[in-house]
């Protein structure tokens, strides 16, 4: 079979390359990284950057019913539309935009070295879980690995630069230091597993197709009338599952979290507990930083604390629905599972180390 130096390659159109770095660039900065820059300051000089969107003012979550859900589903909206948009529209573009070739060869091959580009790659992105994931099926889509893809889909909220400063402004450097220890285990070993996990069957099966595409000829004169059609495609399969989930999570929120006080101690049920509950549960971009400020305020011990500090981020119930048909169901069971697992290991650190 041939390599991927030896295909053939499919045309290249600048203007759509052009288009999609612009998109890129313009929206990250507008939707991310300015925002951000100022609120560094922010969280310099008040040592918070806002209420617990879990709870807000209160001290408990609002009892489960469709006021509650309605309430955190706008809340939730209000913070992550603009990056849900831009999500879709990358999401949308790396698979009519950008050439086959340059995908293959960045992130097709499975194996560390892919991983590790896309984890590299998901470092200015800085998105939450939901709003990666359309940029995760687009790359799915173009056949980058699944180690590759999981590694960006994880480093967008578990290493991202803004929220780790933030982290540190708020909570303290040595929260930052357990995160990004715990967090590089999680992107980097997570993609690798992945891809260590899957059977001849499916690695000749990924290769066969990976190959197909590349060795594809296509013509990139509609380009844009592809983006716009995929566009819409993605938006109306992914956008009604991921608002029926943030709506009963919403609701959920007194069942997942039926405590936050000082009766949460460091016990490993408890901190057993706030991992599934964090693994499931959706937050916007930084959004663990004040939920977590807010618990400990409030009495929770610093080993529940972390395990929510490192399970929030990553993934959530919405954004595994969105990824499962593109990531496989193995990969998915993995994931969760070292969410979990990464979520008790950083509850018993924050424990050993007297946090």
């Amino acid at each position: 079979m041939q390599s991927v130096a030896e295909t053939r390659r499919t045309p290249v159109s600048p203007i759509a390359i052009a288009v999609f770095a612009l998109v890129a660039i313009v929206g990250l900065y507008y939707v991310k990284w300015s925002p951000y820059y100022h609120r560094a300051f922010v969280a310099a000089s008040t040592h918070s950057i806002g209420h617990s969107i879990l709870t807000g003012t209160a001290s408990t979550a609002e009892p489960p019913s469709w006021h509650a859900a309605v309430n955190y589903a706008v809340a939730y909206g209000r913070a992550i539309w603009q990056a849900l948009v831009l999500g879709l529209l990358l999401g949308s573009a790396v698979q009519t935009l950008v050439p086959a070739q340059w995908l293959a060869r960045l992130l097709g091959q499975a194996g560390f070295r892919s991983v590790a580009v896309g984890g590299l790659l998901s470092l200015p992105g800085m998105m939450c879980t939901c709003c990666a994931a359309p940029v995760v099926v687009g790359l799915r889509k173009r056949e980058a690995s699944q180690g590759a893809a999981v590694a960006f889909w994880l480093g967008n909220t578990v290493l991202n630069p803004a929220t780790l400063v933030f982290m540190g402004f708020v909570l303290g450097w040595h929260w930052t230091a357990l995160r990004i220890a715990l967090g590089v285990v999680l992107v980097f070993g997570g993609g690798w597993l992945v891809d260590r996990t899957a059977s001849a069957a499916e690695r000749a099966t990924a290769r066969a197709r990976l190959e197909s595409l590349i060795n594809e000829t296509s013509s990139s004169s509609n380009a844009f009338g592809q983006w716009l059609k995929l566009l819409a495609k993605m938006t109306l399969r992914l956008l009604p599952e991921y608002i029926v989930l943030v709506l009963l999570l919403g609701a959920a929120r007194a069942w997942l979290f039926p405590h936050i006080g000082s009766e949460v101690d460091n016990s490993i049920v408890w901190i057993l507990a706030f991992a599934l509950a964090g693994t499931l549960f959706v937050i916007p971009t930084a959004g663990e930083v004040p939920i977590v400020q807010a618990m400990l305020s409030l009495g929770v011990a610093a080993g529940p604390a972390a395990a929510l500090l490192m399970t929030l981020p990553p993934i959530s119930a919405p954004s595994l629905a969105m990824t499962a048909r593109s990531l496989g169901g193995r990969a998915i069971a993995i994931i969760v599972l070292m969410v979990l697992a990464i979520g008790v290991v950083g509850g018993l650190a924050a424990v050993a180390l007297h946090f």
